[in-house]
């Protein structure tokens, strides 16, 4: 008798196989990314379906066979309502699943990536918080999750601390001051589409903190809001 295996899951990715049949790929609380057949799945009548939606999150149960792990079970947790009428937070959800998918190689529990997914939903769902400064919350504690944490406390040359004044951006080291960036070392390289204001520290550093209650209160000017986005699209390309 086969083994049943029951977790909650948010559905990232879905790749149609054969006439009815889906490939689903999810991020799950107990096992981390799996892939698992849907048999039929794309037929109107199949009991499965409601609960194996794109970007919904789900009580799942599966069984492991010979090639495939098979759905079994769907029951819907959250289909996040909000979130689908809303076409650039959507996006944003399928930029933040490309992410994942490319970067999460095997199946691994990760609970510390599934409650920043969860997280991330829910914000997307319900906060009138702009969708980018969500995406750009996730991107960067998911880069630290996975051991890619750049010191925004200290320059990354000679480790000092930072003062609060316009800093550089390196996104395979991290920040620069304006002392080092002055030194013969740095001569030959160009780092002007790089400068990072203090208030764009101070962003990414609630950031990481994750303290929405100060973000809340800041007033992001379209000149920081441009920086944010130039250092965080950055970084994730440099892995």
């Amino acid at each position: 008798m086969a083994v049943r295996y029951g977790t909650s899951a948010l559905v990232i990715k879905k790749t149609d196989k054969g006439e009815a049949d889906q490939i689903l790929t999810l991020f799950t609380k107990e096992f981390g990314k799996l892939q698992i057949l849907g048999r039929a799945i794309r037929k109107i009548k199949s009991k499965l379906r409601p609960g194996a939606e794109l970007f919904c999150c789900s009580e799942i149960e599966f069984i492991q066979g010979r090639t495939f792990k098979t759905l079994t079970d769907t029951v819907i947790l959250d289909s996040f309502r909000n979130l689908r009428k809303d076409l650039a937070r959507m996006k944003i959800v399928f930029r933040i699943a490309e992410i994942v998918d490319k970067l999460i190689k095997g199946e691994e529990k990760d609970k510390k990536i599934w409650r920043l997914l969860l997280e991330t939903f829910k914000r997307l769902d319900s906060s009138s918080f702009s969708g980018l400064l969500i995406y750009y919350y996730f991107v960067w504690n998911f880069f630290s999750v996975l051991g890619y944490q750049i010191d925004l406390y200290h320059c990354f040359i000679c480790q000092k601390k930072l003062k609060p004044e316009t800093l550089y951006f390196d996104p395979e080291q991290g920040l620069i001051c304006s002392e080092c960036l002055s030194s013969q070392i740095l001569q030959s390289k160009t780092w002007e589409e790089k400068e990072v204001s203090p208030e764009v520290i101070k962003i990414l550093r609630l950031f990481i903190e994750r303290d929405w209650d100060i973000l809340a209160k800041l007033k992001i000017s379209d000149k920081d809001k441009r920086d944010l986005a130039s250092v965080s699209e950055s970084f994730p390309s440099s892995i």
